[in-house]
């Protein structure tokens, strides 16, 4: 019988894989206050699209948060999807570029960088590897 994730020892999250779920967390969570504050302020005008944009918010920030926690527990799927948030990130970080919004694209980049590095760190990817080595 081969043995599978559940059947390994737990290991403890290498500290940058624990900085880039941290991150990635705290990106979920201001995405979660950006859905409350865009349904608080959603008038009879634009209900189909503050309630839209609202659910938009908080699944995806809903999905960062159980991404960023599956993460510490070391379940590699979780890499993925935080992979791609960054990236998209990333592109938004771009659009952001100009003379009243560069300190947007800065936080956008900064962030997504540390959690990008965090998540190719070698320690992290040795964490994450669905066989362990050895």
């Amino acid at each position: 019988m081969t043995p599978t994730s559940s059947d390994r020892p737990r290991l403890a999250a290498p500290p940058p894989l624990v900085v880039a779920a941290s991150v990635a967390g705290l990106q979920g969570l201001l995405f979660v206050g950006y859905a409350v504050l865009e349904i608080a302020r959603t008038d009879a005008d634009r209900m189909a699209m503050g309630a839209t944009t609202s659910l938009f918010f908080l699944l995806y920030g809903l999905g960062l948060l159980l991404c960023g926690w599956r993460l510490v527990r070391l379940d590699s799927w979780a890499r993925s999807p935080v992979v791609l948030a960054q990236l998209i990130q990333l592109g938004l970080a771009w659009s952001f570029w100009g003379p009243e919004t560069w300190a947007v694209s800065v936080v956008l980049v900064v962030a997504s960088v540390v959690v990008l590095a965090g998540l190719f760190h070698p320690a992290s990817v040795q964490a994450l590897a669905d066989a362990p080595e050895g």
